[in-house]
């Protein structure tokens, strides 16, 4: 590296490629986020895909992004704005220049911005950098596509395909701005196309002119990045995505309590990966079953919970409301089931690539009857694993249905991610019917402290028995239309639901004596949490409360929620999460911030409303 290239070390510091939805955005950042996390980095990514299946090339619709924040310790959220943007085409310049702190570096493919591009992007004049106000001192304007080409010319390649490798010419750049081993990069592209290993071979290739290039003309590049890593904890690291470590869990609880994994599914996005994933582990004794339509998918699940497995559902809300009348058959029977939903915008097909918390009153009471469900949900990418793995323990254990809800952001999102080994993990014993009831076993027996019923695997004798949608005489499990009965069973598949122990609500920050407590559940945690740190940086005392156990709540609950003057319930939705803590706590009413617009929030609108509340000013 030259000696007047300065080098800025930095805490923490964010990535954002973006491109045509075909121009390998998601890979390149990807690759770029697994080897940060290798070389012992903290990350967050926030791959942000574009509603459209193929938007015409060039359009501003047809954008992709992916964004990654890397630090040396641990990060919480993908951040509010990126300080390197790759903008691979006009319209991706356009629609992402807004991710882009004011002193970004922008790399720019100046072959991707001819009169066409420009007028495709809705760019007035040819100055588009002039017309959004960029200052071209902070560009890096590369001629990607003819180096890629001229990168590839002996390859045999055709254009279509040499075109493709663009991404990895980016990459290769972006490597050198932080100073990244492209031994790692070699490493994952070989293993990626390990059936075609010239493929492999062209791209490690076309990364490495990448490198070089960025050497070779630093003078014009504002700056490089070194992110030391801090806070190591010895382990084996991986990059995984919500979706994977929902698959990784679910596995790793059927191991634990010695069961086959069924997975009942039909594919939704952004749900479809966990199928994917878990049709992969064969070896591990999971079975996994693409039904005609999303009934079926959770009724085959439901089948298999009857005969004695882990099972498991996954979708997405729209899923969910197709799944609704054979999750109420799971209820009455009372069978473990967990049921993995993936939130995307809604209403109706709403914004499928997109990320929302609005399923949270249809996970509560989108049944019909006196329908009872735990309901859990997952703080990050990384915690999807803990909270399934907890999710398969409760069903397990209570016999009963357990939804997860996850969303897109942390379901397509990663972290870094340390391998747990089974000893680490709790006990998963499921409730099964003891050897004295066999002879006088019937269907709702209960444990008298849990209220759960027994769990009998058909084919052992002496515990024959039927389920079904009736309503069951509690103690015969005959069908039964007795008023008293009904009450009572009604009441009892509550109490055993209120019955389960989750851990108590933890208070982050100023736990004591704060102005303001923060509430939110589930994945708005990290950018809650940066916000608290933020304003606690700016001198104002502020707790955090996150909600992952939201059915039942955390005993403490009530006691957490009036020991503060201030509450802001912050979610991803027009306030389910606040109406259902005031219908649940007597007295409650809290403040809410509230935003449905499909994207993560914004850490810093979030310490603007605070501090105006704070100040007393209008929010």
């Amino acid at each position: 590296m030259g000696e007047n290239l300065e080098v800025k070390e930095l805490d923490q510091v964010v990535v954002r490629f973006s491109g045509d939805s075909g121009d390998g955005m998601q890979l390149a950042g990807n690759i770029f986020s697994t080897v940060s996390a290798t070389v012992g980095n903290g990350i967050s990514t926030f791959p942000d895909y574009p509603a459209d299946i193929r938007a015409p090339q060039g359009s501003l619709t047809g954008v992709s992004g992916f964004q990654v924040h890397i630090g040396a310790g641990r990060v919480f959220t993908p951040g509010d704005k990126c300080d390197v943007l790759v903008a691979m085409n006009a319209a991706a310049l356009k629609t992402q220049y807004r991710h882009a702190k004011p002193q970004a570096t922008i790399i720019i493919d100046t072959d991707s911005f001819g009169p066409k591009d420009l007028e495709k992007a809705e760019f007035a004049t040819g100055d588009y950098l002039g017309e959004m106000g960029i200052d071209p001192d902070r560009v890096v304007a590369c001629p990607v596509t003819r180096m890629v080409k001229d990168c590839l010319k002996d390859s045999g390649m055709d254009n279509k395909s040499v075109l493709k490798c663009r991404n990895m010419f980016a990459l290769g750049l972006v490597c050198w701005l932080f100073n990244r081993d492209l031994s790692l990069v070699s490493s994952f592209l070989r293993e990626k196309f390990a059936k075609k290993p010239q493929v492999a071979e062209n791209n490690i290739k076309v990364v490495r002119a990448g490198f070089d290039y960025g050497h070779n003309v630093h003078a014009s590049v504002p700056a490089t990045y070194r992110i030391e890593s801090k806070h190591k904890v010895r382990g084996r690291y991986m990059d995984i995505t919500g979706n994977k470590a929902t698959a990784y869990g679910l596995i790793a609880a059927a191991e634990k309590a010695g069961l086959r994994l069924f997975l009942g599914s039909y594919p939704i996005t952004p749900a479809t990966d966990i199928l994917h994933e878990l049709s992969k582990h064969k070896s591990c004794g999971v079975v996994t079953v693409q039904c005609e339509d999303e009934i079926s998918g959770c009724a085959s699940a439901i089948g298999a919970a009857f005969a004695g497995t882990l099972a498991v559902t996954s979708t997405s809300g729209p899923g969910i409301c197709l799944k609704s009348e054979a999750m109420n058959l799971a209820v009455i029977d009372e069978l473990p089931l967990v049921i993995v939903d993936v939130q995307r915008g809604g209403p109706s097909t709403g914004l499928p690539t997109k990320s929302e918390q609005t399923d949270l009153l249809l996970a509560l009471y989108g049944r019909n009857g006196e329908s009872p469900m735990p309901v859990v949900a997952a703080t990050s990418p990384a915690d999807c694993f803990d909270t399934v793995y907890r999710a398969a323990k409760m069903a397990l254990e209570h016999l009963t249905p357990v939804i997860v809800l996850t969303d897109a952001f942390v379901a397509n999102g990663s972290a870094a991610w340390k391998l747990p080994t089974m000893d680490e993990l709790p006990a998963i014993n499921p409730h099964y019917a003891t050897p004295d009831m066999k002879g006088r076993y019937t269907p709702y027996f209960r444990d008298g402290q849990t209220k759960a019923r027994y769990w009998a695997v058909p084919g052992q004798e002496g515990y024959t028995h039927i389920l079904g949608g009736l309503e069951k005489d509690g103690k015969t499990g005959a069908i039964s239309t007795d008023p008293e009965n009904h009450d009572e069973m009604c009441r009892l598949r509550a109490e055993k639901v209120a019955r389960i122990p989750v851990p108590d609500l933890e208070v982050e920050g100023d736990s004591e004596g704060a102005e303001l407590l923060l509430v939110g559940f589930g994945s708005t945690y990290g950018h809650l949490y940066t916000a608290m740190e933020e304003l606690r940086k700016r001198g104002h005392k502020v707790a955090l409360a996150q909600f992952k156990f939201i059915n039942p709540l955390p005993a403490n609950t009530g006691d957490v929620l009036k020991r503060y003057k201030n509450v802001v319930v912050a979610e991803q939705n027009l306030g389910q999460l606040a109406a259902y803590l005031r219908a649940k706590v007597d007295g409650f009413v809290p403040h809410q911030f509230n935003q449905v617009k499909g994207q993560p929030f914004v850490v810093s609108e979030i310490v603007e409303h605070v501090e105006a509340l704070l100040e007393g000013k209008a929010v």
